[in-house]
């Protein structure tokens, strides 16, 4: 009975009946999968059994795990449901709610264990001390203890306090469980409704106040409340999910209450840090020339959109884009590719953050290349994950380059971004047939007087980084086209070979 009610049996199957699907893909992350075959046999029982309704009673359903997913697990794999033309995807685990471009997804999050008396003991008691309201937020896994949770911090505010006047808890609430395929791409907020009945294209009605989403919750703010007035609390693991929370409500006193180790931690020195860090990946891609645009995603409703943003960005910076699509990346991939001064990564906001630490080269999001590639644009704090929040809040302006240098504090100097006339003149021929010999004919001209001008960082297209390599093969070092007369290396085994001292004996 455990099983049936983490993975919630019932009500998966009620969705695929409802629907009348027949090929349902079962989507589980690595650390679920000890569980796949019992979830399949338990729920194939249920979908056989007759239902109260009656309705979709003897009609096969076609149940397929899918493991191994081809990027990040918390994003609906619809690259992976469209090999055996699935119907729709019940995804099992932590998930970032990106909608779907095609397939209809139901998301069963788990119920992960917590005390609820201890964790309302602990935010009560820490809420007493900092006199703000409290906007707590937390792991999908976390859903099913919420409304105790409530409860519990009722009970424990009157105790502390004598009066719950002086403690406001505000809740986030859990966007879906069910997802229809998005039509509109443009914006990453959904339709706040119960649970069940989520559908990604239809619209919000008219809510006072300031509304905000994340990581699959959602909540409103009364009129003239900003998120800096607010405590946010969060309960969950030190996962990409929190890390995400931190970033984009960087402003705010944030506080995590460990579900495992039943406390509360309130030292985020080590998350603040990653902003730094962040920064100085911005400062560091401005001085680069070639970008490689890595695609994270297949299956979040709008990336195509973000990708063809992303190269008129580049383009109008006066920089050379190459897309690559990998999977996942990891530095032996990326150092394939030592041309590329810098990366993009176009994912969901949950995956988005690479330690690039390992990587030859930067690895940063869509808002940082905005802010890497827009002259004269200036970080204001606000730090945006999700990259639909981009495509319509910050659309590409195409205005002419200053030519003025530009400052460059990690060179310590004013350094000058290339001209982009060159540019410009490729880009006059309409069907590009000439684009790959022109960059070609270029390179070849830079390294006929200096063979050595060109060094990492200075390069504008993998041509001219190519040309400029003291390495590029196997040389002929004369006209002669005849063959050369082949020598016989040697022969025998790598532990003694034939001829060598000391093993006549062998």
């Amino acid at each position: 009975m455990e099983l049936e009610s983490n993975y919630e049996i019932a009500l998966t199957a009620d969705f695929i009946r409802s629907r009348n699907f027949t090929r349902v893909a079962l989507q589980f992350p690595d650390e679920l999968l000890k569980d796949a075959t019992r979830v399949v046999k338990a729920l194939r029982d249920r979908l056989e059994s007759p239902s109260e309704s009656g309705s979709g009673d003897g009609k096969e359903v076609g149940l397929f795990v899918m493991a191994d997913t081809t990027y990040g697990s918390c994003c609906v794999d619809e690259v992976g449901a469209s090999h055996i033309n699935a119907d729709c995807v019940v995804h099992y685990g932590h998930t970032c709610l990106s909608p779907t471009s095609n397939l209809p997804a139901f998301f069963v999050f788990g119920k992960a264990p917590i005390s609820i008396s201890n964790c309302a003991e602990n935010l009560s008691t820490y809420a007493l001390t900092q006199g703000k309201h409290i906007m707590v937020l937390f792991g999908l896994e976390y859903s099913h203890a919420i409304e105790m949770i409530k409860e519990a911090l009722m009970l424990e505010s009157s105790k502390l306090s004598g009066s719950t006047s002086n403690l406001e808890f505000h809740f986030a609430e859990v966007m879906c469980s069910v997802m229809n395929p998005s039509k509109d791409c443009t914006t990453s907020n959904g339709h706040l409704g119960s649970v069940g009945s989520f559908t990604a294209n239809e619209g919000f009605g008219k809510a006072t106040g300031t509304r905000y989403s994340i990581g699959g919750l959602a909540w409103n703010l009364p009129e003239g409340h900003r998120m800096e007035d607010y405590l946010l609390v969060w309960i969950g693991a030190d996962n990409s999910a929190f890390a995400n929370v931190v970033l984009t409500f960087n402003g705010c006193d944030i506080v995590r209450y460990d579900a495992v180790d039943n406390r509360l931690v309130t030292d985020l020195s080590q998350q603040r840090r990653i902003l730094k860090r962040r920064y100085y990946l911005v400062e560091k891609a401005k001085d680069s020339n070639i970008i490689g645009l890595l695609v994270g995603t297949l299956g979040v409703a709008g990336y195509l959109h973000m990708i063809r943003q992303m190269k008129e960005l580049i383009a109008a910076a006066g920089k050379k884009a190459y897309t690559l699509v990998m999977g996942r990346p990891n530095p032996a991939k990326l150092a394939n590719f030592p041309e590329c001064d810098v990366f993009i990564y176009v994912s969901c906001a949950q995956t988005a953050l690479l330690d690039s630490k390992e990587f030859l080269a930067p690895v940063i999001t869509p808002f940082e290349a905005m802010l890497a590639f827009n002259r004269g644009s200036q970080w204001t704090g606000a730090y945006v994950m999700e990259f639909r929040d981009l495509i319509s809040s910050s659309p590409v302006e195409v205005r002419n380059q200053s030519e003025e240098a530009r400052f460059s504090f990690l060179q310590g100097g004013y350094v000058e971004d290339f001209d982009l006339k060159e540019t410009e003149d490729a880009e006059e021929d309409e069907d590009g047939a000439l684009a790959l010999a022109y960059a070609t004919e270029k390179a070849l001209q830079v390294r006929d007087k200096h063979p050595n001008s060109l060094i990492k960082g200075t390069a504008k297209s993998g041509g001219e980084f190519f040309a400029a390599r003291s390495y590029h093969g196997l040389e002929m070092h004369s006209n002669d086209s005849s063959p050369e007369p082949y020598l016989i290396g040697r022969v025998g085994k790598a532990s003694g070979y034939e001829g060598e001292k000391g093993n006549e004996n062998f």
